[in-house]
């Protein structure tokens, strides 16, 4: 059975005579993107380097490339060209937008280099060997700043692809004369090596794995640049202030505290501040607590009610309803509608602050009791004294000891001394100091004092 072209495909096959070209034609006229996005290093900086024409490779693709540090392996990320067809390519707009947004200058970002080829199986064997080679290099750096007795934590080390230059990384709070190490390690592994101070966020990019959250740590999957993080976000989110619960590999606090900083610090700013007076639909009443997420307002009417009220429901208290115009058994209050948590209550009753003075010896009412019968067996006015101070003592033992003033004596001429003393010779009277009495009630201030048993 012989086959006949149809007219319609004959139209298709002619493109003068259709208005749509074929995926082969579309893919024949994509130019090749004539700059490639890469990531290489340990530290996993970001490139854009020119490429050969003839490179075809995708996303993922192993690429050897000429950096400012040499000849290196590396990832690629991305193409810069739009019609690339690639769904993961960017435009080279979108791609310092993005670097903009991520840190600008700081962001690790380098543009001087080139991509010179795929890498191949041999590039492969030799990145191996240099990965090997790092291995080593950071061990013997070890044992060399011991011997050297240097201060510093050697956290990792790599090399290039063709040996002509390590790096290692460490970590050290203060500054270190490395210079011989650095010599005698160039003289073992016949390259440069270049010395790099690193902090404990970079030494988490560099050898941590996994957070709290299951995922691989931000520093070293996708932040570039890292940022102080403060106390102040932890409280603004009312996270836990545990330090071991919002700390993460590096021992500081957590880099995604600062993702939603500026999203709750725009949800702050449109609740109204505690202790301000606002209507509601039950009536006036004032702030006492809120959500940030939710953005309920917690309002304490003026008949003592405590009701949840949303943002977007809050009114003028001059103009709102006034209380009992409203029904409110329609309303929950915000203890049963449970959606604002109520603000913690101190207990009453607690221990109060501590006396800061010193109790007395005879402050409880055992000592008392036993003073004032030591002095009830001296005389008859010291007895009425020691009985009067004994059961003051057991009465108020309990209570808050009264602070007694001392008295001056007063000498005047002529005349003795305040205390009933005669007045020495010269008319100067001798002054006594009358012993304080140690006890909380210690009886007739002018008799003499108990004697001590």
């Amino acid at each position: 059975m012989s086959i006949f072209p149809l007219p319609m495909f004959e139209d298709d096959a002619d493109p003068a005579r259709r208005d749509a070209m074929t995926i082969e034609e579309q893919l024949e006229a994509i130019e090749p993107p004539s700059t490639l996005v890469v990531r290489f290093g340990r530290t996993k900086m970001i490139g854009e380097y020119e490429c050969n024409r003839d490179i075809r490779a995708g996303c993922g693709s192993k690429l050897v490339v000429r950096t400012h540090r040499g000849i290196e392996l590396a990832t690629l990320l991305t193409t810069t060209c739009p019609n690339s067809g690639c769904p993961t390519s960017v435009s080279r707009k979108e791609m310092l937008g993005y670097i903009d947004a991520s840190g600008g200058k700081d962001y690790p970002f380098y543009d001087r280099g080139r991509v010179l080829r795929i890498a191949e199986a041999e590039d492969m064997r030799a990145f191996e060997e240099r990965t090997g080679d790092a291995r080593r290099l950071a061990a013997k750096c070890r044992e060399l700043s011991k011997f050297y007795n240097l201060e510093m934590k050697i956290v990792d080390a790599e090399m290039t692809l063709e040996a002509e230059r390590g790096i290692v990384f460490f970590h050290s709070e203060a500054r270190v004369d490395f210079r011989d190490l650095a010599q005698e390690l160039g003289s073992e592994f016949r390259c440069r090596i270049d010395m790099r101070q690193v902090g404990s966020r970079d030494e988490a990019r560099l050898v941590a794995d996994y957070e709290r959250c299951g995922q691989h740590c931000c520093c070293k999957s996708f932040l570039k640049v890292l940022k102080p993080v403060s106390m102040r976000s932890a409280k603004q989110q009312k996270a836990t202030l545990d330090p071991l619960k919002i700390s993460g590999r590096c021992g500081r606090l957590m880099c995604c505290l600062r993702y939603e900083d500026q999203t709750y610090k725009e949800l702050k700013a449109k609740l109204p501040h505690r202790k301000t007076r606002v209507g509601t639909i039950q009536g006036p009443g004032i702030v006492v607590d809120g959500q940030i997420l939710t953005q309920l307002v917690r309002v304490r009417l003026d008949d003592g009610r405590d009701i949840a009220v949303p943002l977007e429901e809050l009114m003028d208290p001059d103009t709102c309803p006034a209380i009992g115009e409203v029904d409110v058994s329609a309303f929950p209050a915000a203890d049963e509608d449970d959606r604002i948590p109520p603000a913690k209550d101190k207990a009453k009753g607690g221990k109060g602050k501590r006396s800061r003075r010193k109790r007395g010896r005879g402050g409880d009412a055992g000592g008392t009791g036993r003073s004032g019968g030591s002095a009830g067996s001296s005389s008859t006015g010291e007895s009425t004294g020691g009985d009067s101070g004994g059961d003051s003592g057991g009465d108020s033992g309990g209570g808050k000891r009264k602070r007694r003033r001392r008295r001056k004596k007063v000498v005047r001429d002529g005349a003795g001394s305040a205390g009933g003393q005669p007045q020495a010779e010269g008319g100067q009277g001798k002054k006594k100091r009358r012993r304080r009495r140690r006890g909380k009630g210690g009886g007739d201030s002018s008799g003499p004092p108990a004697a001590q048993s």
